[in-house]
């Protein structure tokens, strides 16, 4: 049996939204180990910047991440300036 290799990626454009608030997210790989939860913070992030989701205190929480050395608390208020940052530009 064989297999086929994987689908390529298609990387978001360097100025896109989504970049800036998955950058956001790996900037703090340090505290949250496991890429996956990096993955599902971006996601739950991006929602809520774009009018559908949870703000970051909520999202921080609700997504059960593995964090070392820092605090939900603590991380959630670092996101939240982070993306004020991004959205103020906007």
């Amino acid at each position: 049996m064989t297999t086929l290799p994987p689908a390529g990626v298609k990387k978001f454009p360097e100025d896109s939204l989504e970049n800036k608030v998955y950058s956001i997210v790996e900037s703090f790989k340090e505290n949250i180990p496991i890429m996956n939860d990096r993955y599902r913070l971006g996601y739950n992030l991006y929602k809520f910047v774009t009018g559908e989701g949870d703000p970051p205190e909520i999202s921080v929480k609700n997504s059960k991440l593995h964090l070392e050395n820092i605090t939900e608390a603590e991380l959630a208020t670092k996101i939240s300036e982070k993306l004020k940052e991004i959205t103020n530009k906007n």
